[in-house]
């Protein structure tokens, strides 16, 4: 009995260690590419929109994607599609750095596998979530995410030291490096060959194209903000016919026998609130990681390795709080880690915001741990509570649409939190500049360069012992700008706790296999979860 136990452990521990690998290249790619794009569009020439594209490409796909790439590893078998994401996000990475020649062939070329590779993580990381998912019962489930999240959510900060020392090199190596990760997570998955059951069916086409669309535009309309700005017809366009398509999604997936996502599922409470509270959380997460970068390589004067190292601080505290926060969602249910890292990450969040006027790390790292300790341990919980919400044949298609809600979050976070760095920088830096002698049309001129580029100073405007003295105005301003972005910050994560709070339930509550709801945790046998709808056919993979 005891050595069954053990190779169920051993086995289950393989099996966490293969889809950990699996998914960790689209980890490190949100932050990986940000660091090499000066670089990449030195050598191939591209303009500004088409470097942009190279960052957003990849995250508009995987954004628009992940609900189908959740349905359909719940129809064709997770570990198939685990090994064709890995293979598709592979291959394309290093389509990536071959990119031949230079100007609108080159940009063409990246932007395209780019969006490939969006493809690839879409249909990849839905299916490894799931697979982790079944392979641990509801009771033990908080402690493996948090391990999941844990180690996935480092690799994000990874990505910028990792970058700064690949791109020194060649920019081309940060996609190279996922040829060894995928080789890893392949013979890993093939040691554990994760066992999950499937829902075969037909595959919602006309569902497909209205999400991908609404979702697609939706997003595409926040990302284009911070270059055409809010007032832009062009933008305010695609967030509307975005936002349309999606609500016509919704009215037309429940008339459907085998609809892309069962929208019925958004009347379990603990779903719904989760989702809500994880678009909230996502404002701040994703964002952060971006903008500290910003501060750390302007305001502290870091290069792209130490401004890496800057971020790691805050996983210092993201990496404890995960695992505390899947042991308290394992012996009490999701509540109370949820709302109480909500409350300590707006605190951290605050106090840190406080101190980056300073311009001194000394003066900001324990608040930037608190403010990470929060995070973490409230992110994996809301997103483990979510899942657990759903049938096991459901996995795929719960995860699908918690990763589609998050992006949301994220990609508004970025847009709205964007202009308000952008804005207050820009305002405080013409003040300082007005102060220095400079004429207010030359310094507004001045001060949106900078604003607009996140630069110390542009050296063909200003030249000379002035040069020093718009320099540092400039690091003051954007950690003014980075002030107002932590303040807001605060305050999304006081609105989350608040979501939290009000629509959550105490205890553990988890899909029931004998009714399809959502049940205590000691009601379900085995602590496993159960499908919505149990009459389905069945099969192992």
């Amino acid at each position: 009995m005891v050595a069954t136990t053990a190779a169920g452990s051993n086995r289950k521990a393989l099996v966490l260690a293969a889809m950990i690998f699996a998914v960790a290249m689209t980890f490190i790619d949100q932050t990986i590419v940000a660091i090499a794009v000066p670089k990449i569009q030195a050598e191939l020439h591209l303009s500004i929109n088409g470097v942009q594209w190279v960052v957003n490409a990849y995250l508009l796909a995987l954004a628009s994607m992940f609900a189908f790439g959740g349905r359909l590893a719940d129809t064709l078998g997770h570990r198939k599609m685990v090994v064709i994401g890995i293979v598709v996000f592979t291959l394309a990475s290093v389509a990536c750095g071959l990119t031949p020649g230079h100007g609108s062939a080159a940009e063409a070329w990246i932007v395209t596998f780019r969006v490939i590779q969006g493809l690839g993580g879409a249909i990849m990381y839905p299916a490894a979530l799931a697979i982790v998912v079944s392979a641990f019962p509801a009771r033990e489930r908080g402690r493996a995410l948090a391990i999941f999240f844990g180690v996935s959510g480092g690799l994000t900060a990874i990505g910028p030291i990792l970058g700064g020392y690949l791109s020194e090199w060649t920019w081309r190596a940060i996609f190279w490096v996922n040829v060894p990760v995928a080789i890893i997570a392949l013979i890993l998955t093939a040691l554990a060959r994760p066992h999950t059951e499937t829902r075969p069916g037909r595959l919602d086409f006309r569902g497909l194209v209205l999400i991908a669309g609404g979702v697609g535009l939706a997003i595409f309309g926040l990302q284009q903000t911070q270059v055409w700005g809010w007032t832009n017809p062009v933008a305010i366009a695609c967030m509307v016919v975005g936002v349309l398509l999606l609500v016509a999604f919704f009215y037309v997936e429940p008339q459907i026998s085998q609809p892309l996502i069962d929208v019925s599922t958004f009347r379990i409470r603990a779903f719904a609130v989760q989702n809500i509270v994880l678009f909230i959380s996502m404002i701040v997460f994703i964002p952060i990681f971006f903008f500290a970068s910003i501060y750390a390589q302007v305001s502290l004067g870091d290069g792209p390795q130490e401004a890496g190292l800057y971020l790691l601080v805050f996983f210092a505290g993201f990496a404890p709080g995960v695992q505390v926060g899947g042991r308290r969602l394992d012996r009490s249910g999701a509540k109370i880690p949820v709302v109480a890292g909500c409350v300590i990450a707006a605190v951290g969040l605050a106090l840190w915001g406080s101190s980056v006027t300073t311009l001194s790390l000394n003066s900001q790292w324990y608040y930037i741990i608190i403010a990470g300790f929060g995070l973490g341990l409230m992110l994996g919980p809301s997103n483990t509570d979510a899942i657990n919400q759903v049938g096991r044949l459901s996995y795929g298609e719960a995860t699908g649409v918690t990763q589609t809600t998050r992006n949301f979050g994220a990609s508004f976070g970025l847009a709205f939190l964007g202009t308000l760095l952008v804005t207050v920088e820009r305002n405080h830096l013409v003040s300082r500049l007005i102060g220095l002698g400079i004429p207010s049309g030359a310094a507004h001129g001045v001060a949106t360069t900078i604003a607009q580029n996140h630069e110390s100073t542009p050296r063909s405007s200003v030249h000379g012992a002035l040069a020093t003295h718009v320099y540092h105005a400039a690091q003051l301003s954007i950690a003014d700008g980075m002030q107002a972005v932590l303040y807001a910050m605060g305050a999304v994560m006081v609105i989350a706790a608040i979501v939290a709070r009000v629509g959550l339930r105490p205890g553990i509550h988890v899909a029931d296999d004998r009714n399809g709801e959502s049940a205590p945790a000691d009601s379900v046998a085995a602590g496993e979860a159960g499908p919505h709808q149990p009459a389905e056919p069945r099969q192992q993979i």
